[in-house]
């Protein structure tokens, strides 16, 4: 039998993740709605850990046709990632979000 572990097995929604989504699940959810492989109204709340992953290797060849940059979006994917990620942050911060999440680890 496996040990127990504290990892859940299915993905809480961005909604509900950390400063609405400020993690790197958030940030492929948001990229998935940048690159319209996902509509903006899936939050991907009960998803399993292996739709993320295929969710996220569809997104990773998105940016591989821009050279994983976004200066390299076409005007339309450029707006729409300014709006969606502009917002993303505008919410995380409204929750208390200061980015040190994300770089904690790299300490």
């Amino acid at each position: 039998m496996p040990a127990p572990t504290n990892r859940p097995d299915k993905y809480v929604g961005i909604d509900n993740d950390l400063f609405g989504g400020m993690t790197n699940i958030g940030k492929t959810i948001r990229d998935a709605w940048v690159f319209e492989l996902i509509a903006e109204t899936e939050t991907c709340e009960g998803w399993n850990l292996a739709g993320i992953d295929a969710l996220l290797q569809k997104v990773n060849a998105e940016w591989d046709k821009y050279g994983c940059l976004v200066s390299h979006l076409p005007k339309e994917l450029f707006e729409r990632h300014q709006r969606i990620h502009g917002e993303a942050v505008e919410k995380a911060r409204s929750l208390g979000w200061d980015g040190e999440y994300e770089t904690y680890s790299d300490q």
